[in-house]
């Protein structure tokens, strides 16, 4: 028996090496422009958008779009002209169709409007004016401008009012309530939710007494007189000395009710047991 020759199965290529050989045999044919219904038959004058879609459009056709959606109708974001696409225009793209002074203030107006979908102020101070982007978070108050280095509220966009809550800022005129809520914010003292009056924590528990009989937790400043406890009571926010001061107080307290209890059944009985005993001498 003599050796028999086997040709080795045909192995189809992978299906993203079918989709660019369809691609570019479709790069390599003549195509109608959609914007000017032109057939171009230079293949190298068809616009690629850099694999985000493939509508057929001249290079031509695409440098005016661009040119009127940047100049006329001051758009960043430049949509594929083609109809229901969802697709952008890809800059890097376009950089060798356009002029340079054009592609830098496309990518200019770019980042402007990426930066205004985030949460912007303007500095309040006079001679700065600059554009701050809040990246703490939406409870950011007081902040400090990067550029003059001056502190302000990021909440109701004016000159930081140390130790006054926003409302109040617009109440501030003598230079004497300034300086002492300066005093207040470096002192950490803060108000009463009641009577508004500031308060100082030296040192002990959290839950303070005010002059006005209310109390409060003088770290998150919650009113404590529906609940015992407040929104930062929680194991994560207390040190390990706080927990065992008031676990050592929650069980001193159950003792004290056990031992209150157990004395005053005891005295109750003791008194039946009188009782009775003297109904039997009579």
């Amino acid at each position: 028996m003599g050796n028999t020759l086997q040709t080795p199965p045909q192995i189809p290529p992978p299906q993203h090496q079918e989709q660019d050989l369809q691609e570019n045999e479709l790069d390599n044919k003549e195509f109608t422009c959609e914007i000017c219904i032109e057939i171009i038959s230079n293949p190298d004058n068809k616009f690629k958008n850099a694999n985000k879609c493939s509508h057929p459009f001249c290079i031509n056709c695409i440098i005016k779009y661009i040119h009127v959606k940047l100049e006329d109708d001051n758009v960043g974001h430049i949509k594929c002209p083609a109809l229901n696409c969802d697709h952008a225009l890809e800059p890097v793209a376009c950089a060798q169709l356009i002029d340079t002074p054009l592609f830098l203030r496309w990518n200019d107006m770019l980042c402007e409007e990426m930066i205004f979908e985030c949460d912007t102020c303007y500095c309040p101070y006079e001679k700065c004016n600059v554009l701050i982007v809040n990246e703490c978070g939406e409870d950011q108050k007081k902040s400090e401008c990067p550029s003059c280095k001056r502190w302000f509220c990021f909440q109701c966009r004016k000159v930081w009012h140390a130790g006054f809550e926003c409302a109040e800022s617009e109440e501030l005129k003598d230079e004497d309530e300034v300086a002492f809520g300066r005093l207040a914010e470096e002192k950490k003292w803060i108000r009463c939710p009641r009577c508004r009056h500031f308060v100082e924590h030296i040192s002990g528990c959290r839950n303070v007494k005010c002059r006005c009989k209310s109390r409060f937790c003088f770290k998150c400043g919650m009113d404590l007189k529906s609940s015992g406890r407040c929104r930062c009571y929680t194991t994560s926010s207390w040190s390990f000395r706080e927990l065992l001061i008031e676990s050592f107080i929650f069980t001193s307290l159950i003792i004290f009710t056990s031992c209150m209890t157990y004395f005053s059944l005891k005295i109750i009985a003791d008194v039946q047991q009188q009782k009775r005993m003297l109904q039997n001498v009579e």
